[in-house]
């Protein structure tokens, strides 16, 4: 890839990503609407529990379930 493309490449991904980031208008958030009634914000072990640990144990059980099930292994030959 040559010097220009590159720098072609390059502009269209930093104008790309400006427009997605005005387009977003996340000043938005602080509006808030009819009916909306948040509630109680999540600690920091609220957090990390399920966005950290409850993914590593699900993926742990489901990995572990899949080995125990697991049906490929040699079986003993009949006959």
């Amino acid at each position: 890839m040559d010097k220009k493309n590159a720098l072609r490449a390059g502009a269209l991904a930093a104008g790309t990503t400006l427009m997605m980031l005005l387009m977003s208008s996340p000043a938005l958030a602080l509006t808030r609407d009819d009916g909306d009634d948040p509630g109680d914000g999540l600690s920091v072990i609220d957090t990390l529990g399920l966005y950290v640990a409850a993914p590593i144990v699900l993926f742990l059980v489901i990995a572990g379930l899949v080995m125990v099930l697991d049906k490929s292994r040699k079986q003993p030959k009949r006959g």
